[in-house]
């Protein structure tokens, strides 16, 4: 094999075509490369965080939903303390008002048979005096013996 011009004209062109691929064309595509493994890491450092993020978010959604529901039980806790005190409280004011109602009964009758009391004695003495002015025979005035009837009443 003869080394001729063509053979070293094309190592020369070669050569050359190796320097302006070399000087032009690899850097742009080296920064491109560059560019493109940095957006390619930056993408998953923010997708690491995003992931941390979620697992924050969802950790601090689980505490507020965990306090939440502790909230919702000391509600509810307290409102049937408070039902139970109402009921309670209805329970002794319903007693208290039938104690007073039966009191306000009793006094009612007690008034009502002392009148039924001063009613028949009345009707006693008017008897009375009805029956004595048909034994003696003449009327008996219930204004001048009134003395002697309220004595009667009163015995009887």
């Amino acid at each position: 094999m003869s080394i001729n011009a063509t053979f070293i004209a094309q190592i020369v062109v070669f050569l050359i075509l190796l320097w302006v691929i070399n000087k032009f064309i690899v850097p742009p595509i080296s920064k491109m490369i560059d560019e493109r493994s940095k957006k390619i890491a930056e993408g998953l450092a923010a997708a690491e965080r995003g992931q941390k993020d979620l697992d924050e978010a969802k950790s601090r959604a689980d505490e507020v939903v965990r306090e939440a529901r502790d909230r919702a039980n000391q509600i509810l806790d307290q409102a049937s303390r408070r039902s139970n005190e109402l009921v309670e409280q209805a329970r002794h004011t319903a007693v208290a008002e039938g104690d007073r109602l039966i009191a306000a009964a009793k006094q009612q009758t007690e008034l009502e048979a002392t009148k039924a009391r001063e009613d028949l004695r009345k009707q006693v003495a008017e008897l009375t005096v009805r029956s004595a002015s048909k034994v003696l025979g003449r009327e008996i005035d219930p204004a001048k013996h009134a003395d002697i009837l309220g004595k009667l009443a009163s015995e009887i």
